[in-house]
């Protein structure tokens, strides 16, 4: 309304100052256009000037409001567009989490260039191909990820390295991890998806290289990495010894450095493991060096008491069995009562040919804790010894343990 007075006025004033510069001649003016000629006042040829420019100004001013107003269109269409992106993002995601794995693809790609992060569209469109079992359609939609968002590298292998370890494409899957962990050496998840596929891969050396990181990146709870470090070296020292057995097949002489060397590889904290010395003294004797294998007991349970390495240790043939008897007896007067260190000393007395010791030492065992063990080894020997009754008894005893039998009543013989 302002602006339209404000020419009202111009044109008023325009008019005036025409109107009275009428009265005065100031000459004419006279313009030509090729074979026209136009001839006029000098008033009004001003006059008209002035209207032209007026015009014009007034021209660009609605090219201006017209160039505005397609902008506004352009933005209204733009935010409807995400709009209706935002909602079929919405969709695909439920139709994801539901299981309808084609109706989520075609929600989520169809959305995907309006959407305010199309990186998750598209990752997740690559999980509804992957689960419908449109496996060529993956790697397509993990690149359209890729090429969508910058720095989204790391996002797109990690869903890569998960699709292709759930397909059991484990060296495909172990490349991408491989190529993660160069761009991002210490991220956890990264760590501990290269932990899953050397586990079902069996590559148990290459595992053991990245336990310290698994451990220092605290990727693991305490007792899962110590369970998982038992478990690599177990494997590890399986295959040494399988190395060997391999070796003395070839040289009957052939020696067990295969495995002496590994057991010097592991981590002191591992050697002090239980389980790994039961492991390692067992393997061992497998090869046929229950000396050795004696004799790192021996060392072992001087400072710390197991069960189940004394029950070991009772069948094996160290170098010297009356020391190895000897040295377990004195073992015996801190353990008087414990029922697996007297079925070791019974085996002991019966490979230095004590009978009647064994015996004792058995049925003592015995008393304290009725283990089919023990039963079976005081029934074998009483058969040798001549006590057939006796032995039979016992393997009835034994049986009956065994198997769990209730007690019944029994015909009298």
């Amino acid at each position: 309304m302002i602006r339209l007075l404000l020419i009202l006025l111009i044109a008023l004033l325009v008019g005036t100052g025409l109107s009275l510069g009428l009265a005065y001649d100031l000459g004419y003016i006279r313009v030509s256009l090729g074979n026209y000629l136009i001839e006029t006042n000098f008033w009004v040829g001003l006059g008209l000037i002035v209207v032209l420019v007026m015009l014009s100004l007034f021209l660009i001013g609605l090219l201006k409001r017209f160039r505005q107003g397609t902008g506004l269109m352009a933005t209204w269409v733009s935010r409807g567009n995400e709009r209706r992106a935002r909602r079929r993002t919405t969709k695909g995601l439920l139709a994801l989490a539901e299981g309808n794995w084609p109706r989520a693809r075609k929600l989520l790609v169809s959305s995907a260039n309006h959407a305010d992060t199309p990186l998750i569209n598209y990752l997740a469109a690559a999980q509804a191909s992957f689960e419908s079992g449109d496996h060529d359609s993956v790697d397509q939609l993990l690149r359209q990820a890729f090429e969508s968002t910058p720095g989204s590298s790391l996002a797109v292998g990690l869903t890569q390295a998960q699709l292709q370890l759930a397909g059991n494409r484990l060296e495909q899957a172990l490349a991408t991890l491989l190529r993660l962990r160069k761009e991002a050496p210490h991220h956890p998840f990264v760590l501990k998806l290269l932990k899953n596929t050397y586990l079902r891969l069996e590559d148990w050396r290459e595992l053991s290289k990245l336990l310290p990181d698994l451990r220092k990146r605290s990727v693991l709870t305490e007792k899962e990495l110590d369970d998982l470090e038992r478990q690599v070296w177990h494997n590890l020292l399986e295959q040494a010894a399988a190395d060997c057995e391999r070796r003395r097949k070839e040289d009957p002489e052939a020696t067990l450095e295969p495995l002496t060397r590994l057991w010097d590889e592991l981590p002191r904290f591992v050697r002090r493991d239980e389980y790994t010395i039961r492991d390692y003294a067992g393997l061992l004797a497998r090869l046929g060096d229950e000396g050795q294998a004696e004799t790192l007991l021996r060392k072992v349970l001087r400072n710390h008491w197991s069960d189940e390495l004394i029950n070991l240790y009772g069948r094996l043939e160290g170098h010297e069995p009356d020391e190895q008897l000897i040295i377990a007896e004195q073992w015996l007067k801190d353990r008087p009562n414990n029922p697996e260190l007297l079925l070791a000393l019974g085996r002991l007395s019966l490979r230095n040919e004590l009978w009647g010791k064994a015996r004792e030492y058995f049925e003592t065992s015995l008393r304290l804790k009725r283990s089919r063990e023990t039963l079976a080894e005081l029934s074998r020997l009483n058969a040798h010894m001549g006590h057939e009754e006796a032995s039979i008894k016992l393997l009835m005893q034994g049986l009956e343990t065994d198997n769990g039998l209730p007690e019944l009543p029994m015909p009298r013989a």
